[in-house]
């Protein structure tokens, strides 16, 4: 499970939608603003934004927020957004690598939030380039494992396109690609009659660190409370649980 931001079960990941659907739709709705603003309101000519939307769709966002979200980013309502993304890094317990993505319009303010949560929950701030060095981008599609979905099914509709990995994690399949294969990908999974969950371009730790579950709650902890912030748009780290230490922080 290293790596990814979505590290959580399905279990967990239902219990944070439904305890911070709030939060949750807040950055939903920053992310299809940002891709309307760079690319345009045309789903069919922005990729970004037509994965943006479909995240949103598939999280329950309303359309009327998803439409409001599309003309504010792209100025048709006469307003302007203006975010920056910022990456921040850190050391969780234990070591554990950080790479935290804010998207925020006030610099200062994230920066605060971050320091905050890293320092309040037993981590540290690191140098710009400590942490970072490990992290590449990838494209992250992950898909829903069902009888006719299986890891086979996605192999033979993706083969070609050389696709980095392919993981079967017990309810769910994660593909790994190249940044710019992803909307390839994505495009020969809906082909092949395959629907997919979400469509992202995340960064991947190369150095994924095995934790026990102590540090892996800590972690976990650690992670929550950034992502609680509003201007903590995305957590990225090398934590990297087994099957058993998943199983336990599950059962809890």
């Amino acid at each position: 499970m290293s790596g990814h931001s979505k590290w959580a079960t399905t279990k967990h990941k239902k219990a944070v939608i439904d305890s911070r659907r709030a939060k949750l739709f807040a950055k939903l709705i920053k992310n299809i603003e940002v891709a309307a603003r760079m690319g345009g309101p045309d789903l069919d000519g922005n990729p970004t934004l037509y994965d943006a939307v479909q995240k949103g769709r598939k999280s329950s966002l309303p359309n009327d927020n998803i439409d409001r979200a599309i003309k504010r980013g792209a100025g048709l309502d006469g307003g302007a957004v203006d975010y920056q993304t910022i990456m921040y890094e850190g050391y969780g317990p234990n070591g554990v690598a950080l790479l935290i993505e804010c998207l925020t319009d006030n610099k200062n303010r994230a920066a605060a939030d971050v320091r905050l949560a890293v320092t309040r929950n037993g981590g540290t701030m690191a140098d710009p380039g400590s942490v970072s060095y490990q992290f590449s981008r990838k494209g992250v599609i992950v898909v829903e494992k069902t009888a006719s979905t299986t890891e086979d099914s996605i192999l033979e509709a993706v083969l070609e396109f050389g696709v980095d990995d392919i993981q079967d994690r017990t309810e769910q399949i994660f593909i790994t690609t190249d940044p710019s294969q992803m909307v390839a990908v994505r495009l020969a999974l809906q082909t092949a009659g395959i629907d997919y969950e979400s469509a992202d371009v995340e960064f991947i730790s190369s150095m994924p660190v095995q934790v026990d579950v102590d540090t892996a709650r800590k972690v976990i902890a650690l992670i929550d409370a950034l992502e609680d912030s509003d201007e903590v748009q995305n957590v990225y780290s090398n934590l990297d649980m087994s099957a058993e230490v998943a199983a336990e922080l599950e059962a809890e």
